[in-house]
């Protein structure tokens, strides 16, 4: 979640070991470690991508808590809503990463993948950017106003965002246990669900 510059007691200094030290930045280096352990799993573990598959979802569930608590202990900052953009960003490309390798065969996949991390990235750093320069938060409603609808509607619509964010995320790691469960051979059940899972989550 975004931080906005902390504005807690003016009369006290605040430094910046005070700022690594923020709850929600805790929660935030916690979700990179365990980010870092899910993809190393997935490459040099394969055998163990329940646990991998584990540890990704709890990076990604950490970003709803570090929000929370960003808020609910007025510890907002600039290094943490940059720690979280940079987090959310690299787990996704990470994951991304991994699907271009298990998915190798299909040269069509694979370079969709590719062009995945390409848009994801350029897309947010754009957003950022044009927002930025005009000073505003690249979720408000003044920094998205004239934009094209579907910008607005992403940013400002809070469950239409949530589904295209947390639809698309899912859909990935959906697509990952489906790669290792063929791999794998069994798994009729789970392979039955995770294909019905992706017909409601591939539209995000």
């Amino acid at each position: 979640q975004y931080r906005q510059p902390s504005t807690t007691m003016a009369n006290d200094m605040i430094t910046a070991d005070d700022v690594l030290l923020y709850i929600p930045n805790i929660i935030g280096y916690l979700r990179v470690a365990l980010t870092l352990v899910s993809i190393t799993l997935m490459i040099c573990f394969p055998q163990r991508w329940d646990v991998a598959i584990i540890f990704y979802v709890a990076s990604f569930v950490g970003d709803l808590f570090d929000g929370m608590a960003a808020r609910k202990f007025n510890q907002c900052s600039t290094f943490g809503g940059l720690l979280d953009m940079v987090t959310d960003r690299c787990s996704t490309a990470g994951l991304l990463c991994v699907l271009s390798r298990e998915y190798s065969n299909e040269s069509a996949l694979a370079l969709l993948f590719t062009m995945l991390i390409i848009l994801d990235i350029s897309s947010h750093w754009c957003q950022m950017y044009s927002t930025t320069s005009l000073q505003q938060h690249h979720k408000s409603a003044d920094g998205n106003n004239g934009r094209f609808f579907l910008v607005r509607w992403y940013y400002l619509s809070y469950p239409f965002f949530g589904y295209c964010c947390v639809g698309a995320e899912f859909t990935y790691v959906a697509l990952y246990i489906l790669a290792r469960v063929n791999a794998l051979g069994g798994y009729g059940i789970l392979k039955t669900f995770v294909e019905y899972f992706l017909v409601a989550s591939i539209p995000a």
